[in-house]
């Protein structure tokens, strides 16, 4: 409903700028709940098709031929919706990190949040194995996105919880007191080297375990003794 209600919003503001203008709008769709419908469709059916193509494919052995052909929709309303295939990428990658973080449980005040951190960092190791976090999160994003926007992403979905944990274990008394904004950052660097280790290993599995092993040992050495 809020994509709908901006989407007239928009219509609204194309009418009162052309009336502003003097240009006539009579030929205008009216602003409707199903325009602002079927344009949500077209956009969600362009991140569907880039999604299962980036993923199987790879960003850059996917045409935006192929993209508008398994959407169903035409190459205009691909540049309107995104403007390019690097924008269409940016949404199916945050909307990968987006399931990726909903898919963890909500955090409580009664958790082991040292046990919470390392589940939720040995955890996206593992998904670092799975098609869709390796090719577009690990291969193509870097690649396509550039590392600092990559990084910064990667902040943004990682960097707040790791904090939130590890002050919560340092409260509970599992570590010990330190400074929490370098170590946060540390122990984010740490897991997305050893997820990009993973996703472009000849031997992934093999590779996800080194990477566990290692994390564990890292983690270990934080505990209070």
């Amino acid at each position: 409903m809020r994509e709908v209600f901006a989407y007239n919003l928009y219509v609204k503001h194309t009418y009162d700028m052309s009336r502003a203008q003097g240009v006539p709008v009579d030929s205008l769709p009216l602003p409707s709940a199903n325009v602002a419908a079927h344009a949500l469709d077209t956009r969600q059916s362009l991140v569907d098709a880039g999604r299962h193509l980036f993923v199987s494919k790879g960003y850059f052995n996917t045409g935006t031929e192929e993209i508008v052909r398994e959407a169903g929709v035409t190459r205009g309303a691909l540049y309107h919706h995104f403007g390019s295939k690097k924008a269409l990428f940016l949404e199916v990658f945050n909307a990968i990190q987006i399931g990726l973080t909903s898919a963890a449980a909500p955090l409580k005040e009664s958790d082991d949040a040292f046990v919470r951190l390392e589940a939720g960092l040995l955890g996206f190791l593992d998904a670092s194995t799975t098609p869709e976090i390796q090719q577009v999160i690990l291969i193509d994003g870097p690649a396509v996105l550039g590392w600092p926007l990559w990084r910064e992403l990667e902040a943004s979905y990682g960097l707040g919880s790791i904090q939130l944990l590890l002050s919560n274990a340092i409260a509970q008394g599992t570590l010990r007191e330190q400074p929490l904004d370098v170590l946060s950052h540390i122990l984010l660097a740490a897991v997305d080297e050893a997820a990009l280790f993973i996703a472009n290993s000849e031997h992934p599995l093999v590779a996800r375990e080194s990477s566990v092993a290692a994390m564990r040992s890292l983690l270990s050495g934080l505990i209070r003794p």
